[in-house]
């Protein structure tokens, strides 16, 4: 059974390029809220602080602030990119994330060498990866691209390589950043039914996004973030407001 589960949750990115004293004091004065100092006297942002919360099977969860509340760093570290520096974070199930269209690609591949080590990374055999590349090329529509190196691709193509590799998966565990979105219309269409398809394998969903449309069609539970910390968790009616 898929679960989430974080305790005390904490995570910090230390400024490295902060060396002067005085700079400490003007920035820790200033940004008190969000910028402290560690065990080594380094200057760190804490980017999250203090999160608690448990999601469960059948949960479909909206990550909802502003920029810079914290929404998509949460949804890295539920992805296993980010180490909390406190508390505990419990995640059972496999992964599936559409977080970053650039993330695990080869700028130097081409598209067809990109799906093929994607499917190795999976641990994926060859059959298996000959029918990702397949399907993943079908969907994508890049025809005679998929043989060009991806560092030559539009932000559009590069989202429909990413999207066409990232959802022949059948997660326990989806993640979604809002970046999926950012496709041209007649794309957009196709991968609507795809990802319907897929949230409604998944056992869990997370999702972080500024479209409340988008939550509202897809989320059962939203949590309100707030300079890396957690002020409202509930219903998508409660947080987001009886439509």
């Amino acid at each position: 059974m898929a679960i989430i589960e974080a305790q005390g949750l904490n995570i910090e990115f230390p400024l490295y390029h902060v060396a002067s004293r005085s700079l400490k004091k003007r920035l820790l004065a200033k940004a008190a809220v969000r910028v402290s100092t560690d065990e080594s006297n380094r200057v760190v942002v804490n980017a999250l602080r203090d999160l608690t919360f448990t999601i469960r099977p059948g949960e479909r969860v909206a990550l909802v602030g502003h920029n810079g509340a914290g929404k998509t760093t949460l949804l890295r570290t539920l992805a296993g990119i980010y180490e909390p520096v406190g508390g505990s974070l419990r995640v059972e199930g496999e992964i599936g994330s559409l977080i970053d269209p650039a993330a695990g690609m080869d700028p130097d591949s081409t598209g067809r060498e990109n799906i093929r080590l994607r499917g190795l990374f999976r641990g994926l055999g060859d059959a298996e990866i000959a029918g990702l590349e397949r399907e993943a090329a079908a969907f994508s529509g890049l025809d005679e691209f998929l043989d060009v190196p991806i560092r030559g691709y539009s932000a559009g193509m590069s989202i429909r390589l990413s999207f066409a590799m990232a959802t022949t998966m059948n997660p326990d565990i989806l993640l979604m950043d809002e970046w999926f979105s950012a496709g041209d219309a007649d794309f957009m269409r196709k991968a609507e039914e795809r990802l319907a398809a897929l949230v409604d394998k998944a056992e869990i969903m997370v999702i972080a996004t500024h479209d409340f449309n988008v939550v509202r069609r897809w989320c059962n539970r939203a949590i309100r973030l707030e300079a890396g910390r957690i002020t409202a968790d509930g219903t998508v009616d409660e947080i987001l407001g009886a439509a």
